[in-house]
């Protein structure tokens, strides 16, 4: 009996040593088809979760090459003090011109190079490149040196300051070049690699994954930034981010960082974007760009309580410059645009992001709320302008308290000085309108969709608007509304 009982135990141990190598064999099996190709990104949806991490080498192997070190050069002239025995001197001070003109001309100036470095990748074997606009902004020279040691003074031959895109050419043939991808078909949590220079150190590889998309930035409000969590460092800007298929998919832009390096949050512009743009600067050495004349903003669940919308959705309208396209198709304040040519509006990064990428004197349709009701406009999209900014008020008179606000009435002068259509100012804040985000300085422009020529108008206008109201107010050159509930 004991023996048929080790017998039966035997043969049940070695039943689980085939099951458990059977088991490691697919495993492996598995671990080994990511670690061979590009391509395992396409498959991770459907295969199931695995412990190991796929292999880079294949894709640093490939692409590497084709991922450049830039270096740029700048003189910066400064004027200095001739005498060091008086520093300080101001140089409004008469004694300072007196110096001045008595002073050796070659000891008034001085001059400083200052080098920074950044990345790039080679798109056409004979010698277009790709980085950011920052790395070469300004430069008195750009030097790119290839993985080979090979070195080559860069022409620029055109920069979008405002997409952070740099478009250089170098005199060779037969490069290394990159294989662009399509950076729509990007998902969140999906692998990606960055090949660059950190602090200088050439062709640095760091992974991470997809972190989200379309994300909007401070001074970055048409790139939908993709994030990552690669990590990124000065020395990375401008350098490319792959996907496991070895296609570039985003350019190294930007980090989140308090300390200078990097915390965990980095972004990319999407390569299809990037590729536009490059085709325009090729072509034009410029961006065209198209222009509705508008300042928006998100729309909260306040404010379309406000405008008596079923739900936060579309772009508000803040401002609408004067004699700008969208005056002329007879766009309001305090009208919500729903859609872009029949493409709904998520929110004022996308609507901004939809006008950009449309030509000068593109016909579009927009739908709009309007007082309550649907409404279409046809508008005609002018060339891209820089908005004015307006000064910020000094609040001195005291003159009426409603809803925790202290206003009083501009003048004319005032009116003038700053450039602004607002009739009132906030002088000081308190209760519902400090609670719901009004600040001393605001000019208040209207009420929901009226404007208000005076602080009588103002009470009246907010009698009419029942318990909720939205209030439209000027800051520091930024048109926005402000939901109150009272």
């Amino acid at each position: 009996m004991r023996a048929l009982s080790r017998t039966v135990m035997l043969t049940l141990s070695l039943s689980i040593v085939v099951l458990i190598s059977v088991g490691c064999s697919k495993e492996a099996n598995q671990v080994n088809a990511i670690s061979s190709g590009y391509a395992a990104s396409s498959a991770a949806s459907s295969a199931p979760a695995l412990v190991a991490l796929p292999s880079f080498t294949a894709l640093v192997k490939h692409e590497g090459p084709a991922v450049v070190n830039i270096s740029t050069t700048q003189k910066i002239s400064i004027e200095a003090f001739p005498f060091p025995g008086f520093p300080g001197v101001d140089p409004d001070d008469p004694f300072f011109e007196f110096f001045r003109r008595f002073a050796p001309e070659d000891q008034l100036q001085r001059e400083y190079q200052t080098q920074s470095l950044g990345s790039g990748f080679i798109i056409s074997q004979d010698g277009y490149i790709m980085s950011n606009a920052h790395v070469v902004a300004n430069a008195d020279e750009v030097v790119v040196r290839l993985t080979d040691k090979r070195e080559f003074k860069a022409k620029v031959v055109g920069i979008d300051q405002r997409s952070d895109i740099a478009l250089l050419k170098i005199s060779a043939s037969g490069l290394p070049v990159v294989r662009i991808g399509d950076s729509s078909r990007l998902e969140v949590g999906e692998w990606v690699v960055a090949i660059g220079s950190p602090f200088g150190f050439t062709n640095s590889v760091s992974q991470g994954i997809v972190s989200a998309k379309e994300r909007s930035l401070p001074g970055g409000d048409i790139v939908p930034f993709i994030q990552t969590d690669v990590p990124i460092n000065p020395g990375n800007s401008g350098g490319p981010l792959f996907n496991l298929s070895g296609e570039v998919v985003g350019i190294n832009s930007q980090i989140y960082s308090r300390s200078g390096g990097y915390m965990g949050l980095s972004f990319a512009i999407p390569i299809d974007m990037a590729m536009k743009i490059k085709d325009d600067l090729l072509k034009h050495g410029s961006v065209k760009r198209g222009w509705l004349g508008i300042r928006i903003q998100d729309v909260s669940a306040e404010h379309a309580k406000s405008f008596a919308l079923d739900k936060a959705s579309g772009v508000l309208v803040a401002l609408v410059e004067q004699d700008g396209p969208a005056e002329r198709a007879g766009l309001h304040i305090g009208d919500i645009i729903l859609k872009f040519n029949g493409k709904e509006v998520a929110g004022a990064g996308e609507l901004v992001r939809l006008v950009s990428d449309a030509a000068p004197g593109t016909k579009v349709k927009l739908q709009l709320w309007r007082e309550g009701a649907a409404k279409e406009l046809v508008v005609v999209l002018g060339d891209a302008a820089p908005a004015s900014v307006a000064q910020r008020p000094s609040a001195k008179v005291k003159e009426q308290e409603q809803l925790g606000m202290t206003l009083r009435e501009l003048t004319r002068d005032e009116r003038r000085m700053l450039n602004t259509e607002a009739a009132i100012v906030v002088d000081a804040v308190s209760g519902i309108a400090a609670k719901s985000g009004v600040q001393p300085g605001d000019l208040i422009v209207a009420i929901n969709s009226k404007r208000v020529s005076g602080t009588k108008q103002l009470a009246e206008a907010l009698d009419r608007a029942g318990k909720r109201a939205s209030v439209l107010v000027q800051r520091r050159g930024n048109m926005m509304f402000i939901p109150l509930q009272f």
